[in-house]
């Protein structure tokens, strides 16, 4: 499995930016995939989830980033979104998607087996 993020960039508090995951390769069909960052200094964390799996598809939004932010899915071109808005200084830092092999809701980065590279994501007050 391979994850692509894409999307970052710098923008001004209150703005808006969507990041992209694009996965390629085999996964079952329960897994998760799940938004983390990770700012200077700091520990990676939990941003959002989305569990895709037979019993239906949900998705997990950290406290701190619930109603602003939001995971959306294109099927056609294995692509997962993570939709920001209202921006805040707090959320600078460099997110990474990531792939957990079982459709269980999991924040611990240590539970994540595939990473994509990284984006960093700026935003100014």
């Amino acid at each position: 499995v391979q994850l692509q993020a894409s999307g970052g960039g710098l923008v001004q508090a209150g703005g808006s930016l969507t990041l992209a995951c694009a996965v390629s390769g085999r996964t079952s069909s329960s897994y998760r995939v799940g938004w983390l960052r990770q700012a200077p200094q700091k520990e990676r964390e939990y941003v959002a989830v989305a569990v895709i799996s037979r019993s239906g598809n949900r998705t997990y939004y950290a406290d701190s980033v619930k109603g602003r932010f939001l995971i959306s899915r294109d099927n056609a071109k294995n692509t997962m979104y993570l939709q920001m808005s209202s921006l805040k200084a707090e959320d600078t830092a460099v997110y990474y998607c990531a792939v957990g092999l079982t459709g269980m809701f999991d924040t611990r980065p240590s539970h994540y087996n595939y990473w994509g590279q990284g984006t960093q994501v700026t935003v100014s007050s």
